[in-house]
């Protein structure tokens, strides 16, 4: 059983959006809904009422009404939302033209910028304008090679408003990574900065955009931000202007393209460690609708708020913060390393800023905790009300550690999805009470379950996360997937009709689920399928590891667990820490957890997203190609582990 670590006081369960909401459902259908788990099994069986009353609970503010909520939610793919309604997403972002702040942009060069919502609204009307100019229409494709900062969000506003399709690569991405995404999509018009700051270094970026557009004819304009650099020399790139001249001075107004339900609005992508990366559009009308869900209603998002996730414009969580524009609060957008200058530096932050939700990565909260530093006794974080956690399962000591050591008063949510879906299928209740290594819940309206080889739903058991009705942010289709079948094989292959994400989790008995990584690294000693995320628990507690990456070998017509570790200063793999590590694991775990072995390793690669690649090390250690390693933070920690002899006995 998990450890309870938190509860709200009734008297913050009634202060709660989702509060509210569960009362408008029990008026408006005649229920007696009390708990979460009760409205989330009516949110899942009757979901043409669901989607209607979120819609109207949420505002979502359209020029047509739609005929019907739904027209078939039993069939999936191919599901229709809002049919017939007409709106547009920048206009919903941009509905409050006020003097309250909008967005707070904080980097590395330690420049402190904000932006209100009606000075927003006229950055993007002038930006627009530029591009309306330039002949961008309904459909087109407008690109961002941008840091974290208020212009990318200005620049997607703009194309958003004019119907554009918008995609965004951060600027570390290596010129094949963007040439692999971009590439594919042949966009007309690139917005870029000069060059990005990390660890207290300007890094240039005009020398990889001259490269990047040289490989891609289709774009007409270049757009550049100054950054690093108040004046930046652009004569290499064609067709380049900087953002100061684009945008028209004139323009006041936005004239926002009505859009139906189903129009396209982003295009995201895979991590591309495999092959290219899948190009992923996503719609108008759903991701608003989802994404605005799950900031009202599973994160609490109000006007008052001041909301943060350490993210860059290659994540889809830079999608997800911006759309808390819609709710009308402040957005806190940092641009650099999360440790420079120092491993305290985003807590510093979150107290000058009052940030209220702070959203990072689990990558980042064990670092955290491997640093040493103690937010909550460092600084008043009295603003604080909730932490958001995603990337990869937060282990058991690190759910504890944020309670000890940030705050022991706030709703600490564990959040998954993906970019397939620009959203989550399980994340936080504000209603609920946090349990030491659970998700609070599956979402709203995402009919989830953990499905067995024969695909029943199972609980308090290991099994293929799947969603087993449609939503609204599903991809309405691949980019150049002409027949489909690149999106069938994606998601609806292994159970007809039903989604499968490829996440191995448990569903709780209270509701809550527990992640046990990527379904497709699974390990299958002795043919028992186990998830790697246990392991990593275990190894999270222990200090003489600093970083660990676990696969699967076939051997001898089976498959054997090998472990790398990455030491922390100051250990070595002795004999006797091996033993340790065997022994917790076979205890806490289960026997067929323990490695065959143990191989110290000098690093372990990361996506650019900060997500362990255990298939890539995989396919190295059994002599396989790794084609994309542009989509790799640190593409040199592979050489490692090709050819070792350790692993030929």
């Amino acid at each position: 059983m998990s450890k309870l670590l938190w509860k709200p006081s009734e008297e913050r369960i009634k202060s709660t959006n989702i509060y509210r909401f569960m009362n408008l459902v029990n008026k408006t259908f005649d229920k007696d809904f009390k708990d979460y788990p009760s409205l989330w099994e009516w949110s899942v069986n009757n979901l043409e009422d669901f989607w209607k009353t979120t819609w109207d609970f949420i505002d979502i503010k359209a020029s047509k009404s739609y005929d019907k909520a739904i027209d078939d939610p039993e069939k999936m793919p191919g599901a229709k939302f809002f049919v017939n309604s007409r709106l547009n997403f920048a206009e919903n972002l941009l509905r409050f033209k006020n003097d309250n702040t909008a967005l707070i942009f904080r980097g590395e060069n330690l420049v402190r910028r904000t932006l209100t919502y009606k000075q927003l609204y006229d950055e993007v009307a002038k930006t627009a304008a530029s591009l309306k100019a330039l002949g961008i229409k309904k459909g087109d494709r407008v690109v961002g090679f941008v840091p974290n900062m208020p212009e990318s969000i200005i620049a997607m506003l703009a194309a958003t408003s004019l119907g554009a399709i918008w995609s965004s690569c951060s600027p570390d991405f290596g010129i094949k990574g963007v040439l692999d995404r971009f590439g594919q999509t042949r966009p007309k018009v690139l917005f870029t900065a000069d060059g990005y700051f990390f660890k207290g270094k300007p890094l240039d970026s005009i020398e990889k955009i001259a490269g990047i557009v040289k490989q891609i004819p289709s774009i007409e304009k270049i757009v550049v931000i100054p950054y690093v650099s108040k004046e930046p020399d652009i004569t290499s790139l064609p067709n380049a202007v900087m953002f100061s001249d684009f945008k028209d001075p004139g323009a006041t107004l936005i004239e926002f393209q009505q859009m139906g339900f189903d129009d396209p609005l982003y295009i995201m992508y895979s991590s591309g460690t495999t092959g290219l990366p899948k190009c992923m559009v996503q719609s108008v009308g759903g991701v608003l609708l989802h994404q605005k869900k799950e900031l009202v209603l599973h994160t609490d998002l109000k006007k008052e708020d001041t909301i943060f996730y350490f993210t860059t414009c290659g994540w889809m969580m830079w999608n997800w913060l911006t759309c808390s524009l819609s709710v009308g609060a402040t957005l806190v957008l940092y641009d650099g390393n999360p440790f420079y200058p120092g491993p305290d530096t985003l807590w510093e932050m979150a107290r000058d800023e009052k940030i209220t939700i702070f959203g990072t990565s689990a990558g980042y909260i064990e670092a955290l905790k491997n640093a040493g530093v103690k937010p909550g006794k460092q600084f008043d974080l009295s603003s604080l009300k909730s932490v958001l956690s995603t990337g990869s399962p937060l282990s058991d000591e690190n759910f504890e550690f944020i309670y000890n050591e940030v705050k022991e008063d706030l709703q600490l949510a564990s959040i998954s999805g993906g970019s397939d879906l620009n959203g989550c299928f399980a994340l936080g209740n504000p209603m609920g009470p946090v349990y030491s290594g659970e998700l609070q819940c599956r979402g709203l309206g995402m009919k989830v379950f953990a499905y067995d080889d024969k695909g029943e739903p199972v609980v308090g058991r290991q099994a293929e996360l799947v969603c087993a009705a449609p939503f609204p942010s599903m991809p309405i289709f691949f980019w150049g997937d002409e027949d489909g079948s690149r999106y069938h094989s994606a998601y609806f292959d292994d159970y007809p009709g039903i989604w499968t994400h490829g996440d191995f989790i448990m569903v709780t008995e209270h509701g809550g689920v527990i992640m046990f990584g990527r379904s497709d690294a699974t390990l299958n000693p002795g043919g028992v399928r186990i998830g790697t995320a246990e392991i990593y628990r275990r190894l999270d507690a222990m200090e003489e590891l600093e970083d660990s990456v676990i696969v699967g070998q076939s051997w001898n017509n089976d498959v054997r667990v090998i472990l790398f570790v990455k030491m922390a200063k100051g250990f070595e793999l002795t004999d006797k820490l091996q033993n340790k590590i065997k022994k917790d694991i076979r205890a806490n775990a289960s026997p067929r957890h323990v490695p065959a072995k143990i191989i110290e390793c000098p690093d372990v690669p990361y996506t650019l997203n900060m997500k362990k690649v255990e298939l890539a090390v995989k396919k190295v250690i059994e002599g396989k190609v790794v084609k994309n390693k542009d989509a790799l933070k640190n593409p040199e920690a592979l050489d490692f582990f090709a050819d070792l002899e350790e692993l030929k006995s």
